[in-house]
């Protein structure tokens, strides 16, 4: 009876180590895939911008994650919602200052919400979530510097809705990055 009762145990064990392995092993492929993209190849090229989003890796994990839904703080949403009219009679200046908003403060809440998190699971897909944040915001602020433009004017602040569902949030910056971004992107790649 108690090698059967080791046996289940060490079955259980297995399958918990299992998910634990995928979950580090799927961590650590993205990050190694990581491009170091120059803001003229993320214009340029669709590929190099295809890597660089890591939304889908992120809700991958946060399923093998189980109990990460609920963040310890809100994280307000960025604005995903566009106006053609009013979007098309925007300059580029401030089209890319409105998505530097949305950005810079999606990584603050992150960022909050990061250091109210405890270790674990929940903790590692919010840093991970901040880095690709973060490097959105260095790209697109480098393709300022690039496309030699001086600052925007003041953009109008969005304001979306606070949200404390990790899920959402991952919903939200992907829509992001594959709506505004990439209209953005889009206007800007007449340069290439």
């Amino acid at each position: 009876m108690e090698s059967n009762v080791t046996g289940d145990f060490m079955l259980s064990l297995g399958m918990d180590l299992n998910r634990v392995l995928v979950v580090v092993f799927s961590m650590v492929v993205s990050e190694l895939s990581h491009v170091h993209t120059r803001p003229i190849d993320f214009v340029c090229d669709s590929e190099a911008r295809r890597v660089m989003n890591k939304v889908k890796d992120l809700q991958e994990e946060k399923v093998i994650c189980s109990g990460v839904d609920a963040l310890p703080s809100s994280i307000q949403l960025p604005c995903i919602s566009i106006h053609k009219a009013t979007w098309e009679r925007k300059s580029v200046q401030e089209r890319r200052a409105e998505i530097l908003l949305s950005l810079g403060t999606l990584a603050q809440d992150v960022r909050s919400a990061r250091t109210l998190s405890q270790p674990g699971c929940g903790l590692t897909l919010l840093k991970r979530l901040e880095h690709s944040i973060n490097n959105y915001l260095y790209v697109v602020r480098l393709l300022h510097v690039e496309q030699g433009e001086q600052e925007g004017p003041a953009v109008e602040r969005c304001l979306g809705q606070p949200s404390k569902d990790l899920g959402l949030v991952l919903k939200y910056f992907g829509l992001l990055l594959t709506g505004k971004l990439e209209l953005l992107i889009a206007e800007m790649a007449k340069w290439c």
